[in-house]
């Protein structure tokens, strides 16, 4: 087992977005959490779905509000954590 434990970091953001997390948002979440090395999972409901899986996103069929977990293992975890959160804050750059 590696001695240095890698970070394990916990978040969560609400859906803004009208439509909820539909193809277009979900692959802006997709390009972001792509871009980290961490592996990260978002669950809602009873799901819990890679974050770099388009199709695993929008299995989540979250809707405009719905509280999304995200949990981040990795040397860039906290930084994912926060560019997703970010990112759901602009509505996931969408404007309709």
């Amino acid at each position: 087992m590696d001695r240095k434990q890698q970070a394990r970091v916990k978040g969560s953001f609400v859906v803004l977005n009208d439509k909820g997390l539909h193809t277009r948002p979900s692959t802006e979440l997709v390009k972001c959490a792509s871009g980290f090395n961490a592996q990260i999972h978002l669950s809602y409901r009873n799901y819990v779905v890679n974050a770099k899986s388009l199709l695993g996103i929008l299995m989540l069929a979250a809707e405009k509000g719905s509280r999304i977990s995200i949990e981040a293992v990795g040397d860039d975890a906290e930084e994912a954590i926060s560019a997703l959160q970010k990112l759901a804050q602009r509505r996931f750059n969408i404007s309709y």
